[in-house]
């Protein structure tokens, strides 16, 4: 597993509540497969309110993708959405949370905007 997908998870976890996602609420898995083997990501969302563990359980939505191209996500050196449309990631469920959560990954190192103060943390 990728220190930046790592971190990412663990600094949302420890932040506990997210500004951005206040008017958000479900719960996400993130899956990601390599070979045969799966890691398991689960961003539970309350209001803004945010938990993570590892845990494999039922999940309003599913994202699916090979833990290299979402260390990229995660490190702002890739886009997830353009990762979507590429077919490198894949999404079962409400789509309407992966567009709420896009805000809280890191930009490119160059770029303004919400997601930008997170790459100091997770690079």
């Amino acid at each position: 597993m990728g220190d930046a997908t790592t971190r990412f998870f663990e600094d949302l976890n420890r932040r506990g509540y997210e500004p951005a996602l206040g008017k958000a609420s479900g719960r996400l898995r993130f899956d990601l497969h390599e070979g045969a083997q799966t890691t398991h990501w689960l961003l539970e969302i309350d209001r803004g309110k945010l938990r993570v563990s590892q845990e494999d359980r039922e999940a309003d939505t599913v994202i699916g993708a090979s833990p290299a191209v979402f260390e990229e996500v995660a490190s702002g050196r890739g886009n997830g959405l353009a990762a979507l449309l590429r077919g490198d990631m894949t999404i079962t469920g409400d789509p309407r949370l992966v567009v709420q959560i896009e805000r809280i990954f890191p930009g490119p190192p160059d770029s303004e905007g919400p997601g930008r103060h997170l790459r100091r943390e997770v690079h």
